[in-house]
């Protein structure tokens, strides 16, 4: 009797709680995991900020009137003195002094946190790799703790082979090139290239190291990844690191099927007069004739670059959208809107200024290319879409993530960046229009490297489809994972009332 007891408790709904961080590519990479989960049977909180709350609001609210069983639990930011109401998550704006005080209101956030987990008694938890003391709450609770990564399995394979090898020891200068050794492809990069805190310890390289060992002490980690892109880096970081990962995307693809889904993914406003008109555009437009430019929320171009890129835009002669940040006409405003009139006028340009409607703008036919920062989200919805890149990394792990584009993948071009450099930081090295238009010319020309590069991004795009079907390789990765917390759990239930008998 007792046995069947614990069989009939094992096969009650999965329980899960969710801790997206606080800057707005990892809260929505950790959100559509959420949302995954939930469409599969998962019962599944997520835990936020009222500010970062209202990003996702309507997506849940949408899922949750589907019948799937999802919520937001919000918990109040704390006071920190200086930090102005409502602030409470990082991007291209947010001042150095600003920063310091969201990381002290995180930290006093986290013994809430660890307090929530207790108190919901989830099956299983699911945290940003930026929670690396969320590894221990979840021992101490007995369940499995996973581990969002983000980015890719290549870019983590590099960045472990440059841990483990340390290449750039080897070279006499910041611009020389090294190979990366034990990777599947021949690679190569330079010191300029690498983040800071791997060229010269400092306090992120702590927290990275950190990140590492929490992610060892892990049930597992989650990709937004599949394993027809990059399956082989996948196979070889789960060998390197000696743990167990599942690549579960396109994770985007996946859970927003629908133009209202797509509309509002990462906005407050389900839809706004500047959506219908961009769409309106582009209905003007040809075939894979607009060029689609943005560099995600936490890039912040000095005004010599925002010159060059205006410059090299209207010299191509391609129709183009271009996603600029809100900036005040005493900054770059004044350049800038002189620029949106003269384009709007020739019917050539349209801008964007703030958050952009990207997926419904990658999938509409109308668009033919994409130049990014190498954001990884973006590059999913890129190659969802089946479109090239031009790859301009600037922080992060993004200059792996163009050398997965361009060498391994071949669906991408560099425009020329050539340094490494903190998110809000810019130096004096600007990327010249003609640098940038030889790019945009290669991407957007009927050439046939051009026409190759296109071939493959399409051929990328139909096997993200059907890796996500019944059958497909992240959908058979997602259903193994979730019997394996299946079996977790009975196991754990029953240990449970042996130890009461």
């Amino acid at each position: 009797m007792e046995s069947f007891g614990v069989k009939v408790e094992a096969e009650k709904m999965l329980n899960a709680v969710f801790l997206p961080f606080i800057s707005k590519s990892h809260l929505l990479f950790v959100v559509d995991i959420a949302r995954l989960f939930a469409m599969h049977g998962v019962d599944v909180t997520i835990i936020t900020t009222p500010s970062n709350a209202a990003i996702f609001q309507t997506s849940i609210d949408r899922d949750s009137s589907r019948g799937r069983s999802i919520r937001i639990h919000v918990v109040k930011f704390p006071q920190v003195p200086g930090l102005p109401q409502g602030m409470e998550s990082f991007n291209a704006d947010t001042p150095n002094e600003i920063r310091s005080k969201i990381y002290q209101g995180l930290m006093v956030l986290q013994e809430q946190f660890k307090q929530l987990f207790r108190d919901m008694k989830p099956d299983f938890i699911v945290t940003d790799m930026f929670y690396p003391w969320s590894v221990d709450i979840a021992d101490e609770l007995r369940i499995p703790r996973l581990i969002c990564i983000s980015g890719s399995y290549f870019a983590h394979s590099a960045m472990n082979s440059i841990e483990v090898f340390a290449p750039h020891a080897k070279v006499n200068s910041n611009s020389e090139s090294f190979l990366l050794p034990g990777l599947p492809h021949k690679v190569e990069m330079t010191r300029l290239q690498l983040p800071d805190w791997l060229r010269a310890p400092n306090d992120y390289t702590y927290l990275m190291k950190m990140i590492k060992e929490s992610e060892r002490k892990s049930y597992g980690s989650l990709f937004d990844s599949y394993h027809e892109i990059e399956g082989t880096y996948e196979d070889h970081y789960k060998t390197a690191m000696g743990t167990k990962s599942w690549g579960v995307g396109p994770v985007s693809l996946w859970v927003n099927q629908n133009n209202s889904d797509k509309a509002s993914r990462g906005h407050r406003i389900e839809q706004d007069a500047e959506e219908d008109e961009v769409l309106k555009w582009l209905d003007s437009k040809e075939e894979d004739s607009v060029l689609y430019v943005s560099f995600g929320s936490m890039n912040k171009f000095p005004s010599p670059q925002l010159v060059e890129i205006a410059h090299a835009l209207e010299d191509s002669g391609n129709d183009f959208i271009w996603v600029v940040r809100k900036v005040e006409d005493g900054e770059d405003g004044g350049f800038l809107r002189e620029f949106e009139k003269r384009v709007k006028e020739r019917n050539k340009g349209y801008l964007i200024w703030g958050w952009a409607p990207q997926l419904l703008i990658l999938e509409h036919a109308a668009v033919g290319a994409v130049v990014t920062h190498c954001g990884w989200n973006t590059i999913m919805e890129s190659v969802n879409a089946g479109l090239p890149l031009a790859t301009w990394p600037l922080f992060a792990e993004q200059f792996y993530n163009e050398r997965l584009l361009v060498d391994v993948l071949k669906i991408g071009v560099a425009v020329g960046a050539n340094e490494w450099r903190n998110w809000n930081e810019f130096g004096d090295d600007v990327v010249k229009r003609e640098d940038i238009g030889k790019a945009i010319g290669l991407l957007m020309g009927s050439g046939e490297e051009c026409l190759e590069m296109r071939r493959r991004a399409k051929a990328l795009s139909g096997a993200a489809k059907k890796a996500i079907e019944f059958g497909g390789s992240s959908h058979t990765k997602l259903k193994e994972l979730l019997e394996d917390l299946k079996s977790f759990k009975l196991e754990n239930v029953k240990n449970k009332l042996e130890a009461v008998a």
